[in-house]
């Protein structure tokens, strides 16, 4: 009777072994769980950017409707000054002052009208000039509007007027400015004219050469490169610099007998993505994007 009672009132704990046991299913567990996580993540970001694009073009084709053509993607204006597709796809949807895409603009980096006299989106703007607007055509959440002076600082826009808006992707990170943003959009208007889809014919001028998409329309905006890294990092260069991989990326393969790109008689969205480079497997884009090395 007296070896029972003792043996009640001794403390029972876990062994060590029991310990290691538990704390190995828990690490096993997490190491499941995480990726899977990191998955639902990404998708839901796929989502929600793949919805940004659903809004950016219902709002390109109002301004089409209202002004009888998709805004250009030209590199430049047309004063040779740099304004590419991106800088001119945020004007068209939200003015060059957010404040609305005036009907006198010609699309000039200055913001000047085509006599290259008269500001079109002059500071403060008066009543008139606003009543002349179209839109915004998107709703501010929706547009990620950000300045290059935002993303890529001082002194890193290149030949860019650092003050002017992009329209920017829903996969924002912290960059070396310290503003948390996306990358820029990538807009590319279809040459209707055209029937080409070659790499080898695209020139670094505002001609496409015959091409339908002239990847030169953002080449100098890609070419930035990664403004989350610090100045002078000798990383590997954006992988959409070469014009090889921006033809095959963009091919419809339905088509055979012809090099044809996908949405031959519009425009083209494309976004960096979840790794914030262009080029890349996990790029989201208005077409169904099918990555070839």
């Amino acid at each position: 009777m007296k070896s029972i009672v003792k043996q009640s009132r001794r403390k029972k704990a876990f062994t060590i072994i029991e310990l290691l046991t538990v704390m190995s299913i828990i690490v096993i567990l997490i190491g499941v769980l995480v990726p899977a996580l990191n998955n639902v993540r990404r998708y839901a970001k796929k989502v929600k950017q793949k919805a940004q694009f659903n809004s950016i073009q219902a709002a390109i084709e109002l301004f089409n409707n209202e002004n009888d053509g998709y805004p250009s993607s030209s590199a430049v204006d047309g004063t040779g000054q740099p304004y590419c597709g991106a800088m001119k796809l945020c004007e068209a949807m939200m003015g060059r002052d957010l404040l609305g895409f005036h009907p006198d603009s010609v699309f000039r980096a200055d913001g000047l009208d085509a006599t290259g006299t008269r500001p079109v989106y002059p500071v403060p703007p008066s009543t008139d000039n606003l009543s002349a607007r179209l839109g915004p055509l998107l709703q501010d959440d929706n547009a990620n509007a950000y300045r290059l002076l935002d993303i890529y600082g001082t002194g890193n826009t290149g030949s860019f007027n650092e003050n002017i808006f992009v329209l920017c992707d829903v996969y924002t990170r912290t960059m070396r400015t310290g503003k948390k943003t996306g990358m820029p959009i990538l807009y590319y208007k279809a040459d209707t004219s055209n029937f080409l889809h070659d790499p080898n014919s695209a020139t670094a001028s505002t001609d496409s050469n015959g091409n339908i998409y002239n990847y030169f329309d953002n080449h100098m905006l890609v070419s930035l490169g990664k403004p989350w890294e610090q100045a002078g990092s000798t990383s590997s260069p954006p992988s959409l610099s070469n014009p090889a991989r921006f033809y095959r990326n963009t091919r419809n393969t339905q088509i055979t007998t012809l090099r044809r790109p996908f949405r031959t008689d519009s425009y083209i969205l494309i976004s960096a993505g979840f790794d914030g480079e262009y080029g890349t497997a996990d790029d989201i884009c208005n077409f169904e994007w099918k990555y070839r090395e």
